[in-house]
């Protein structure tokens, strides 16, 4: 997973197939799907996946409506075509049933 280091870096990324994970190291439901993300970034290597601090890239999190973490945008050539957005607990069952639409 890419860690995101600067805005021109995400507007850079989001023209390619991407996959951006708004995340936070105090989140504790971001710790427990952090150990199966590597499986997810294997099954859909067609992107990259891009791992997004939301306190780093606060203004990033407003602009895209991130209420609660983790969240997912799903970019394919400068379109967003798919969030998962939430203050809830996402499994990494749901991440994937998500991530399968965009194939």
């Amino acid at each position: 997973m890419i860690k995101l280091e600067s805005e021109s870096q995400f507007n850079s990324l989001k023209k390619e197939n991407t996959v951006f994970e708004f995340t936070a190291g105090w989140c504790p439901d971001c710790r427990i799907i952090e150990p199966d993300l590597p499986r997810l970034e294997e099954k859909y290597n067609h992107f990259n996946f891009v791992s997004v601090d939301r306190d780093e890239f606060i203004d990033l999190a407003i602009e895209n409506d991130i209420m609660g973490i983790p969240s997912f945008l799903v970019y394919k050539n400068d379109e967003l075509v798919g969030s998962y957005i939430g203050k809830e607990r996402k499994s990494i069952e749901q991440i994937d049933e998500f991530l399968s639409k965009y194939v």
